[in-house]
């Protein structure tokens, strides 16, 4: 920092000692607070969803060993560490920290999506990429889809109350009644979401490896792969069991 005296009609800088500095104030909020952070938050929470995907798609494929396979398996999850742990307890952590990544994931989504808007204060008309238009309203209505449709599938095949079966009936028995050919209507729902989830999966674990610097124009081939390979095996995998049932391949 400098000061000036005037000498007639020029000026001269005067250096003003470091002690007597004013410090550059710094913003609030630390990490989580800037747009990189809230980045960071959409990354992890991301791939946090993932791995529940993932390991979910594995096991509504039991359901093409038995009946008695799959209710082996929703009985396996519910005793995990038994009986060190309740019935149950594991489970319902999972669940919650499942909750809660996705609270994290949406806030993070919303912030950065308003922090955009504000980015720009004066209007303007704009003549977007097809691609960026795609994205944007993927990852946008996608979303929203997506967590309506979380919504009616915890009613139906977990608690029971909007499946045929009710909530006293098997896992099993609740799935291939969720999923009857009656209930045609519910596998085209299924199905729209499922490819809703997937193009958003697309998009956002491409975004995942571009936040976490990992990728570089001699990645990025592989990366896209990647991403797109995972979304159309995660798609495919949670279309086969509901398609079986209502097309009469599972009864």
């Amino acid at each position: 920092m400098t000061a000036t005296i005037e000498r007639g009609s020029a000026t001269a800088p005067v250096n003003t000692p470091a002690s007597k500095r004013t410090p550059t104030p710094k913003k609030p909020g630390g990490f989580l607070s800037s747009s990189n952070g809230k980045k960071v938050v959409m990354a992890v929470t991301g791939a946090v969803m993932v791995s529940f995907l993932v390991l979910h798609m594995l096991g509504n494929l039991k359901i093409f060993f038995g009946r008695e396979s799959f209710n082996d398996y929703a009985h396996w999850l519910r005793t995990l560490l038994e009986p060190f742990a309740p019935y149950r307890t594991v489970l319902t952590l999972l669940e919650i920290g499942l909750v809660v990544a996705v609270v994290l994931h949406m806030w993070a989504a919303i912030s950065l999506s308003r922090r955009a808007g504000k980015a720009r204060p004066v209007k303007y008309v704009a003549k977007k990429s097809q691609a960026n238009g795609y994205a944007t309203h993927i990852m946008r209505w996608g979303g929203v889809t997506i967590v309506l449709f979380v919504v009616w599938h915890l009613l139906d095949l977990t608690f029971g109350v909007v499946n045929p079966k009710g909530f006293d009936s098997t896992p099993a028995d609740r799935m291939i009644a969720g999923f009857d050919p009656s209930r045609w209507w519910v596998t085209l729902i299924y199905v729209v979401a499922v490819a809703m989830v997937g193009l958003h999966l697309r998009h956002g674990v491409w975004s995942a490896f571009q936040t976490l610097g990992w990728a570089n124009k001699d990645r990025n081939k592989a990366l896209r792969a990647t991403a797109g390979l995972l979304s159309v095996v995660l798609v495919i995998g949670f279309l086969v069991p509901p398609l079986a049932i209502t097309f009469g391949v599972v009864k």
